[in-house]
This record gives C-alpha cells, structure tokens and sequence, in this order.
C-alpha cells in the first residue's frame, strides 16, 4: 500500500474552510461541552487514598499519643496539642490553634472509710494499680464535701430503680447511693436522681467481669454541654475576653449537682455491697447482676456507715483546639469537617486516641494526594477538639462561635471519637447521609473478614445496615447536629470497652486486646477519609432524603402506637407527604443533573443551586426557641430527652410532652403534646420548603 504524506497534499479552499469550520465546531463544542473523565479522576484520587494505608504507621501515632495522660487544661494537654499542630504543620497542611478560656474540673483530695458493724474499718483504696501519672479517680464538677451515712445500694439509679426500693420499704434519704454503671443511664443522671430522692452522696462503680479495679472517671455536669460560663454563646477567647457568667449564677448553678460523688472500681465496691443488710435485693434486678458476677445480697440502708469526703475546684483553664484546613479550588466557600477530640482523662489509647491517630493518619494520606496532583472541590478542615471530656467544650465553643457561617456554609461534619473499642462496625447519621455511607462501606476491605468488605460483614452481623441516629450527648457532633443543624455523621469500632475511663485505657491494652494489627484502625481511616472525599469532591453533593422521609415515617408509627388517640398526628402526616414529595423531587434533580454532567454539559449554577438546598434542608428542623426549658437543644427531630428513660430517642419536644406531668391536669398535659406534634410538624415543613428551594 502506498502511504500518502498529508502534509505535502495541498488543500483546495473549500476543503481548508471546512476543515477550519469542523474545527472551530468541535472546539466551541470542547469548550462548553467537554467530555468528562471527572468521575475516573476521582475515583483514582479514591483508590490512591485506600493504597496508602499503613498499619504500622498508625500505630506508631497512637504509641506517641498514649505516652503520657493529657488531660485536657494540662501541661501535657499542651505537648499533645503541639504534637498534633506538628504532625498538620510536617505534611504541609495549612494550621491554626484557638485558644480558649473554659471552666474545668479538678480533684483535691479525696477519701472513703468504711466502718462496719462488727466495730471494724478499713479506708477503701482510691487509686488504681500503677497509675501515679494519671488523675486521681474523680467526677468533674462534683461539689466538695463530707458526709457520715448508710449506704444503700440503687442498682443502676433510674427511677424505676427506685420505685424497686419503694416497693420494699427502702428509702436513700440521709444515705450514701451506691450505683453499679449502665442501664441506659449516664453519671450525671445517676447524680441527678439520687438528688432527688434525698441522698447525701453517690457512689458509681464499673460493672463488668474484667478489669474490676478499674475507676471510671468522667464528668457529672448537667443541662447541655459547653462551658457552663457561657451558655449558648462562644467562651472567650485566650486574651480576648468575652462575657462570662459568674460561679453563683443561677444559671451556672443549676448545671452542677449538690451532692459530691466519686468512681469507685468494682472490687473496692464489694467491700461495701458485701457488708450491706437490711432488704434482699430486688428479684428484677438479680437476673442481670448474675450475669454481671456481681454478688450483691442486700441493698441497705446499711449497717454500714461510711465517712465519705471529697474535695475538688473548678478553676479557669486554658483549652486549645487545633485546624489544618485544604482549601477547595471551585468552591473554597464550602466546608467539609472532620473532627476528633484530643483530651483523654488517662492515656486515652481508645478514648480518643485512637481517633486522633486515624485523623493524623487521614493528614498524611490527603498530603500524598496533594503531591499526586488531587485538590478538593470543596474544602477540608480537619479539627481537634480540645475538653471533650468535660462536656464537649472545645467544639460547642466553636460552633457557638461561628454558627453563621456554619449555618450557610458547612456541607458536613464526620467525627470519630473513640476510633476502636473492639470488633464489629457501628455508625450513626443523619438520615440524608445514609446512602452514602452504605456506598463507601462497600469500598473499605473488612479487617476480619478476609475477602469481604466492610458493609458485607456488617450487614452480615446485623441483619441490616442499622445506621444509628444522633440525638445522643456523648460526643463532638452534638453541637454540630443538635445546636447548629449541620448533617453529620458519627463512627466507631467495637462498643462498651472495659477499660473505658480508667488507667487502663493504654496502648498495650489496644495492642492485646481492641486492635493487635490495627487493621480495623486502617478500616475507619478509609471509612472517614472516602466520606469526606466524596463530600468535598462529587459535583453534585451526595445526599439522598429519602431515607430521611422513612425514618420519620417509621416515627410517625411508634408515636401513634404510644400516644392517646385524642392527639391528632394529622399535622405530622401531612408534613411528611409534603417532605416526601420534596425528597423526591430533590433526588430526580440530582439524577437528572448527574446524566447531564457524563454528557459533558456544564451546568454550575443549577449544581451549585441543588447543592445548597441539599446542604441547607438540615436547618429546617431546628426550631429558634428550642426545646421547653433547655433551649440550646433546638433540633426537633434528634435531641435527647429531658427523661433519661423516656421510651423516645426522637423527637425530643413530644418526648418532654410525655414526661413532663407535674402539676398537669389530663387537659393540659395532651394540649402540651399536641402543640409539641404541631411545632415538629412545621419544622418538617421548613425542611421541605428548604428543599425545594421555593417561598411557600
């Protein structure tokens, strides 16, 4: 075959003016509609993300973590801060540390004699074995003092408890509570009750077979979360002061206890339980302290008597959270979050180090993508929180500070506290995010299951996917969720560990029990990084409300079951319907822009216009005034319930409605209800018409 050399051909005019026509077609063509390999750029910048996992080296951050205790507001607090701010800094990640001025807690003095009948005592040991560097055992913002008095033994200390020792003649007032943990019930609420029904002191051991000298710490503080200085506004920054509340103030009053109360472990507890008289303990409450090996009798009150004193000081202290942010090259006005707190009231390998470790380890795998050419469409903060554990202060100080913006701007918040407790997959989200944590579940390798994904192993597990909801308060995106509105989604590994809280909670107990090869800690670093990779970078955000509309309907159900038949629910299925048909609408927009874009056509303004009504819908379900007598609280849909054995984990205004029967006649109690039911039901309205994008 004889080749033709084209280049010597010489053109007749008119094919030179069509070739330049074709020309100028195809690049105007080009220009508007340029074929899109979008979606394989990121699904390599994904895959690149998964291939540089590397056990070993999270693990070397969690041994650095747990060298020392941090306790947030302390020396070493600081040094792990900077270790942190370092690690940002090395990787070339833009940082920044805040600093604020928060009321902390901390312990003085503390002791425990108990006197026996027989005329014997014995001053119970308030320490743990080996844990000189730790704080001693203690509950933050518990109030100084010292009582001689019975114990009487509560079980887990919810009302329903008490009714048992009603029923059996037994009364704590003027006595020591001794509680065993769980049951549904935090600390604080343990306190609370035990206020309530008039006892002098509380003491809350850990419940558990192993680890039984062991002291859980934590804090007993009450009414929400943040400093309790500056309720519902930002506490003042380092220098920059800013209102405070003063100590006596009613409204800081009201959020501590009366009572003092310590952790015991559930070996010097015995010591106690075992000497108790009086009534036989409940036969409720047996079955689950067998189980336990819990080998209480009696509950009391006594003979025992125990002279019990504590003494602590809330102090002003400095707090520090710390950012690296990846500003985002289309839309640098968009802010996808992930979050982790840093301050541990031991060692904290678990709790929170082992997510501090993965979010370092996410800075590394996001500083490899850098230098491989990958920037964000949207852009990534991540953030260390700083005094989580004495009321997630360093993040609702921060959202209180800048609601504005995150209220316009905050696509969604990913937090991950305790990273790795042990086996098995757990998530909670708001509904929206639902979808899109099932999608990258099925990307992640299971750690133990060889072959098998993660979502394959969970479904497996559970039956389902179960996706939790977020109305809880035991983590950094309650403020995000519950204050602010911002969808978020929370994750961890394993749950109820049994070194939670103690001394014990230390690398070489991550390393022989929580995680050996620290496979389910590369597991969650996938997990948390794809998530956010998929917020920042898809053009179309990835949120779907149609899960959102069957979680409220399937509420709408229990609420119907629960409630009298004299209350309407009309308001909340015709709110439902609404919000439906806008989800619908939502989703057949995002599909139809999606094929749009694999086309090749650029279409910004219409994205950039659903993007905002899918990240700003959240907003419609808080409520200005919040909840009845807490309102920080404003989400209406999740929220805790002002009941800790309320039989709703949603909808907390209705829940409150329930409860809340003091001083009521029938006739007010079910208006109550009725106007809590019409208040969710507008705020789901709100959600719909923020969906649509439209004035009613």
């Amino acid at each position: 075959m004889k080749l033709i050399n084209v280049f010597t051909v010489k053109p007749s005019p008119l094919s030179t003016f069509i070739i330049i026509l074709i020309l100028c077609i195809l690049g105007f063509y080009s220009l508007y509609y340029p074929p899109s390999n979008y979606q394989n750029t990121l699904l390599h910048f994904q895959n690149l993300f998964l291939s540089s996992s590397s056990n070993s080296t999270v693990s070397a951050y969690l041994r650095v973590l747990t060298m020392h205790p941090h306790l947030a507001g302390t020396k070493t607090d600081f040094e792990t801060a900077r270790y942190v701010e370092n690690h940002f800094r090395g990787h070339g990640l833009p940082t920044h540390t805040v600093n604020y001025t928060a009321l902390l807690s901390y312990p003085v003095h503390s002791s425990i004699t108990v006197h026996f009948s027989n005329g014997s005592s014995i001053r119970l040991r308030l320490t743990e074995p080996g844990g000189d560097e730790v704080v001693a055992p203690y509950h933050a913002y518990s109030p100084s003092g010292s009582v001689h008095a019975k114990a009487v033994f509560v079980n887990h200390g919810r009302e329903s408890d008490y009714r048992e020792l009603a029923a059996i003649g037994v009364s704590v007032a003027g006595c020591v509570a001794v509680a065993r943990s769980g049951g549904g019930v935090g600390r604080g609420a343990v306190v609370e009750k035990a206020e309530e029904e008039g006892a002098v002191a509380v003491l809350i051991y850990g419940d558990g077979d192993t680890w039984r000298d062991g002291f859980e710490r934590g804090h007993v503080m009450r009414g929400g979360v943040g400093d309790p200085l500056s309720p519902g506004w930002g506490a003042g920054v380092e220098g920059g002061g800013g209102e405070r509340l003063g100590l006596e103030d009613s409204e800081v009053l009201k959020r501590f206890p009366k009572i003092p109360s310590l952790p015991l472990s559930a070996d010097v507890a015995e010591t106690i339980l075992n000497s108790l008289g009086g009534a036989m303990v409940p036969l409720e409450w047996r079955s689950t302290l067998r189980r336990s090996n819990n080998k209480v009798r009696n509950v009391g009150p006594g003979p025992t008597m125990l002279d019990f004193t504590y003494q602590g000081e809330n102090k002003m202290a400095t707090i520090q959270n710390v950012f690296a942010i990846i500003k985002g090259s289309e839309e640098r006005d968009r802010y996808v979050l992930l979050g982790n707190h840093r301050d541990a009231w031991t060692y904290g390998a678990v709790d929170p180090s082992s997510g501090t470790a993965a979010l370092l380890d996410i800075a590394r795998r996001y500083s490899n993508l850098l230098s491989s050419g990958w920037t964000p469409r949207r852009t990534i903060v991540l953030c260390s929180w700083d005094a989580e554990e004495f009321g997630m202060i360093g993040s609702t100080e921060w959202v209180e500070k800048n609601l504005v913006n995150l209220g316009s701007k905050a696509v969604a918040y990913l937090n991950v506290d305790c990273a790795v407790q042990g086996p098995g997959f757990f998530v909670g989200a708001t509904p929206q995010l639902d979808s899109l944590v099932l999608e990258v579940t099925k990307m992640v390798e299971d750690p133990d299951t060889e072959g098998a994904s993660v979502y394959e192993n969970w479904v497996a597990a559970d039956g389902d996917s179960n996706i939790q909801r977020l109305g809880r308060v035991d983590s950094d995106f309650a403020p995000f969720v519950q204050h602010a509105g911002v969808p978020s989604i929370d994750m961890y590994y394993g749950r109820d560990f049994p070194v939670y809280h103690t001394a014990f909670d230390s690398f070489n107990w991550m390393k022989q029990y929580g995680d050996p090869f620290f496979h389910r800690h590369v597991a969650v670093v996938g997990i948390w990084g794809l998530l956010a990779l998929r917020l920042a970078d898809d053009s179309i955000l990835p949120f779907n409300y149609i899960p959102y509309v069957n979680q409220l309907k399937s509420y709408m159900k229990i609420l119907n079951n629960l409630l009298d038949p004299q209350i309407s629910l009309h308001p909340l299925i015709m709110s439902i319907q609404e919000f439906a048909l806008a989800a619908k609408e939502a989703d057949d927009e995002s599909k139809k822009l999606r094929l749009q874009e694999t086309s090749g056509r650029l279409i910004d303004m219409k994205k950039r216009a659903l993007n905002d009504r899918l990240m700003l819908a959240e907003k419609g379900f808080l409520d200005a005034d919040g909840l009845r007598g807490r309102p920080w609280f404003k989400h209406l849909v999740f929220g805790p319930p002002a009941d800790h054995e309320s039989k709703l984990d949603f909808f907390p205004g209705i829940a409150d409605s329930m409860s809340r029967s003091t001083g009521m006649s029938e006739r007010e109690r079910l208006a109550a209800i009725q106007h809590e039911v019409w208040r969710v039901s507008r705020a789901i309205r709100r959600a719909a018409s923020a969906l649509r994008g439209e004035f009613t």
